[in-house]
């Protein structure tokens, strides 16, 4: 009688579940799926995420398309969607029963805004593969036993042996994936904050907490970072799509500057400060008794208007009319390039990404296996992958572990192509 395939998977966030489940549906009868998570508690982003209501993935269903919103691994990511895919992702969930919707802004969610929904699919998938799952039980060291298996060693100290190993523990330093990924001679990319908000004691946020501009545009001085979408002023200083964008895509290099830096933001993206300086004429022709800081004929929110109006070195209380050329040029500057300094960061806690990561050229994106240890395998966050946010990073957990899932049960060789849900 053959002997049962044993697969280890190390780390019970959205990529190891999502292998894990890959890999036992696979494998059927032919082998033995533990999944070693080292806290009490499996899938805590997954609950945390997009608010509780965890942002699945998203609404974009060309490769060629969905790589551009990876700063860290589009390139290796391509051929790897053309196998799973967004589209492969939402209809997995739909035939377990779990239908999703699309927002505005393409991020797709459980039609019942709740993550428990998408985590008891993912709890109750893995129990009819076959998958066992304990908790508090890491993965805290593992050593090659022969050519194909390799000697755990639980957090317990109690060894285990196994065929085929998956490493998707995340992205946090401290984790052991990391320390098994050096082990096996792997190299881990420098790890910093990849979404982040950012720090701003100017005047102008003051007392602006969860005011929202529908549109703005944002560039770091001296670097070429720059982005454009919607902005949130919060108790600490900026944050929203724009500004999540902007770290995702300048981690390394705002890290570099320890997150001391200038943000340049235009408050009327897209139109020059000569631009803004003939509607406010236009304005001051038509409302001449109108008070400044009363009406704002560009459709900011009123309190942001009064603030940049108040920078422009114009009283609260004059009238349209007072205001001369020159005033109407510095207002316009406000609106325009607005400079604000920038001390520190908070992380994005609907998704706190890290970028950095176990090395990609050493991964074969085929299998998602190590190129100097067979048998070893990467998903998820553990990698030197990261999206902007909008579901990007969750749909990079998806279509990992699944490859890894069926790259692990196929023993060798690329997972098959895309199967049905």
């Amino acid at each position: 009688m053959q002997e049962k395939r044993r697969v280890v998977i190390a780390g019970g966030g959205a990529a190891g579940f999502f292998a894990a489940i890959a890999c036992a549906e696979a494998l059927g009868a032919a082998g033995e799926v533990t999944l070693h998570e080292a806290t009490a508690h499996p899938l805590a982003k997954v609950r945390v995420s997009g608010g509780g209501r965890c942002n699945v993935t998203h609404a974009c269903f060309e490769p060629r398309e969905l790589v551009r919103r990876y700063p860290r691994g589009g390139r290796e990511l391509i051929g790897a969607f053309h196998r799973w895919q967004p589209r492969d992702t939402v209809s997995w969930f739909a035939a377990r029963g779990v239908e999703t919707k699309v927002e505005d802004d393409g991020r797709m969610f459980p039609v019942t805004d709740d993550s428990a929904t998408i985590i008891d699919c993912l709890r109750r998938a893995a129990d009819t593969a076959g998958v066992r799952v304990l908790t508090t039980s890491g993965v805290r060291r593992a050593e090659a036993a022969g050519p194909g298996s390799f000697w755990l060693t639980l957090t317990d100290g109690s060894e285990v042996r196994c065929e085929r190993l998956l490493i998707a523990t995340g992205g946090n330093r401290s984790s052991a994936g990391f320390t098994i990924a050096e082990s096996f001679g792997h190299t881990i990319e420098p790890l910093v904050p990849s979404l982040f908000t950012f720090h701003s004691d100017d005047p102008r946020l003051v007392g602006l907490s969860g005011l929202s501009v529908a549109d703005a545009a944002a560039v770091v001085a001296g670097t070429k970072l720059a982005e454009r979408g919607p902005m949130l002023i919060t108790h600490w200083g900026l944050s929203g799509p724009v500004i999540l964008k902007l770290s995702a895509w300048g981690a390394r290099e705002l890290a570099s500057r320890n997150y001391q830096f200038v943000v340049r933001v235009s408050f009327a993206p897209g139109r020059t400060r000569e631009d803004v300086v003939r509607e406010l004429s236009a304005a001051r022709a038509a409302n001449p008794r109108k008070q400044l800081a009363t009406w704002c004929p560009l459709g900011l929110p009123l309190r942001l208007w009064e603030r940049l109006v108040a920078a422009a070195g114009l009283a609260p209380v004059a009238t349209w009319t007072s205001a001369g050329n020159a005033a109407l040029g510095a207002l316009a500057g406000q609106i325009t390039a607005a400079d604000f300094k920038i001390e520190g960061k908070s992380l994005f806690k609907d998704e706190f990404v890290t970028c950095g990561g176990v090395r990609l050229s050493e991964v074969d994106f085929r299998t998602m296996e190590s190129r100097l240890r067979p048998g070893l395998h990467f998903a998820g966050e553990v990698l030197d992958i990261d999206g902007v946010t909008g579901g990007f990073n969750f749909q990079a957990a998806w279509t990992t572990g699944w490859i890894a899932g069926r790259a692990m049960a196929a023993g060798a060789g690329p997972a098959g192509d895309a199967a049905p849900a």
